[in-house]
């Protein structure tokens, strides 16, 4: 397997994750006898601080999925992964390391760390298209 597709599949796996841990701290919230499940709200932050991250941290991969997880998809079919294999698993660090922090702080120190992740994923991501360009066009 290249880095590329390994890079996709752990995406997918991490956001799963952060998925079954958003589900379990609402199973939480309901096992306490304290809440309805149908009673919880889209962002988070009616179950607990935690919760609220988590489900940020959730989001910010479905929201990063057009870009990054797009560009790998882009990248496997055209037969391209030369160009995002070198940075693939960096990619998904940062990825990971993002979700990470959203969930342990939001200390302005963290929030910059964490914006400081996203914005190595999107310098990564315009490497590749501008490599995936001049790939595909023949440049």
């Amino acid at each position: 397997m290249n880095h590329t597709a390994l890079a996709l599949l752990a995406y997918i796996a991490w956001f799963l994750a952060l998925l079954l841990l958003l589900g379990g701290v609402r199973a939480a919230a309901v096992g306490a006898g304290g809440r309805k499940p149908n009673s919880f709200r889209p962002d988070g932050t009616d179950v607990s601080p935690f919760g609220g991250r988590v489900t940020r941290a959730h989001a910010n991969c479905y929201e990063a999925f057009p870009f990054l997880g797009g560009t790998l998809l882009l990248a496997l079919a055209t037969g391209s992964t030369s160009v995002t294999d070198p940075l693939a698993l960096t990619a998904l660090g940062c990825r990971v390391a993002q979700s990470t922090v959203h969930m342990i702080s939001t200390h302005v120190m963290a929030v910059n760390l964490r914006f400081a992740f996203l914005l190595a994923q999107i310098g990564i991501v315009g490497f590749w298209l501008v490599g995936l360009y001049g790939k595909l066009a023949g440049v």
